[in-house]
């Protein structure tokens, strides 16, 4: 299993958002973030930070049943996509999410272990629910 190249726990949305806005200041264009964490654990929470440190300043919604919002007018464009309605082994590129890894853009992906093996991200980042509001984020690289 790869180490984390940063372990960050968070007691609160804000601390999540937060440490979130913070984070995407080291994103450049054509990044690619995998998000893993169950259901509840703050998936979407961290795409909204992420969005603000880019600079947008709209809303951030789940895409779950539009499979793809974008966020366009900040910094990089940001693609966030929620997979988890997507079938396993579902021809992603047939439905036109490869796409959207190509437009030099920030390709947020939920759930992404529902793409086929082998697809490679700059960034994995797991929340990890801990009880309460308290949550370990875990970013791991490439």
């Amino acid at each position: 299993m790869p180490q984390p190249i940063e372990e960050f726990r968070s007691a609160s949305e804000a601390e999540t958002l937060a440490w979130a806005e913070k984070f995407a200041a080291r994103l450049r264009a054509g990044d690619t973030v995998a998000l893993s964490g169950n259901l509840g654990a703050g998936k979407t929470v961290l795409s909204r930070g992420i969005s603000r440190g880019l600079g947008f300043a709209g809303d951030v919604h789940s895409p779950s049943y539009a499979l793809i919002h974008e966020y366009t007018g900040a910094r990089l464009p940001l693609f966030h996509m929620d997979l988890y309605r997507l079938a396993e082994g579902a021809d992603w590129e047939e439905i036109g999410l490869d796409h959207y890894f190509q437009q030099g853009g920030i390709c947020l992906v939920e759930w992404a272990e529902r793409l086929p093996a082998g697809q490679s991200f700059s960034y994995r980042i797991e929340l990890i629910i801990e009880g309460g509001d308290t949550r370990r984020i875990r970013v791991i690289a490439g």
